[in-house]
């Protein structure tokens, strides 16, 4: 009988031993299972890497965001406005009620000039960039995904606003994506370009240019964006030289 207990014993600690054995095994086939692959993680970095990107210095542009602060800028009191931030390299403009915005506080050139800037539409259905800016003694705002999200155009010429004169364009804008803005002012011609396209190039001479009225506050220089919350970044100025008007070559007469 002793024998028999004996012989059961042994054979209950084999059975357990390999219980044991088998769901060590298991926890570590689970475990290696739950690893998340390499490919994920480098996707995420560089999602980071294109959100969060530094002011980028560039030869001949004066940098108007250090990245960092709001210096040279301040908050529009349009009345209604949302927050402003700054965080992780870019202006960050909350929804305003209607419109929210920044103004420059130093004094932009007002003729020959670019103004280039990154922006995104992070959230919401209307203009994301409705940039004011200088031409000669008066102003002009160019309106980025207007009315509805969908109208590009400049803000007046002859008192007609983006959506109704001869710069009204239509185009999609992807929320959460970084749109490059140039635009460049010149006595009688003012161009724009978004990512590298060209958009507008408007003949200016003998026209009446100027503003809407609810943007007024924006003068001289500013960014405002309409129920929509919007961020900004790498925002930066540079003169540039008057065009040079080539003189006719007078043949000099023949000596003989």
């Amino acid at each position: 009988m002793i024998q028999s207990n004996s012989i059961l014993s042994v054979l209950v600690f084999l059975v357990s031993f390999v219980a044991v054995a088998e769901d060590a095994s298991t926890q570590d086939a689970s475990t290696q299972d739950a690893k998340p692959s390499a490919e994920p993680l480098i996707s995420q970095e560089k999602k980071e890497e294109e959100l969060v990107s530094p002011p980028k210095a560039i030869e001949g542009w004066d940098m108007l965001f250090d990245g960092k602060t709001l210096k040279g800028w301040k908050v529009t009191k349009f009345g209604g406005e949302g927050e402003v931030n700054v965080a992780e390299g870019r202006i960050v403009m909350d929804y305003g009620s209607p419109i929210t915005g920044i103004t420059y506080t130093g004094k932009p050139p007002r003729i020959d000039y670019e103004i280039e800037l990154e922006a995104m539409p992070i959230e919401g259905l209307d203009f994301f960039v409705g940039l004011t800016m200088p031409v000669k003694e008066s102003y002009i705002s160019l309106i980025v995904a207007g009315w509805a999200g969908a109208v590009v155009g400049l803000s007046n010429i002859d008192d007609k606003d983006a959506s109704e004169n001869e710069t009204t364009k239509f185009m999609k804008f992807d929320e959460g994506k970084w749109y490059k803005i140039r635009t460049q002012v010149r006595a009688e011609q003012i161009t724009c370009w978004i990512n590298g396209k060209k958009i507008i190039q408007q003949d200016i001479k003998g026209r009446k240019i100027g503003i809407r009225p609810e943007v007024e506050l924006s003068t001289p220089l500013g960014l405002s964006a309409f129920e929509t919350r919007t961020a900004y970044r790498n925002i930066r100025i540079r003169k540039i030289s008057k065009p040079v008007k080539e003189k006719p070559v007078k043949e000099k007469p023949e000596i003989r």
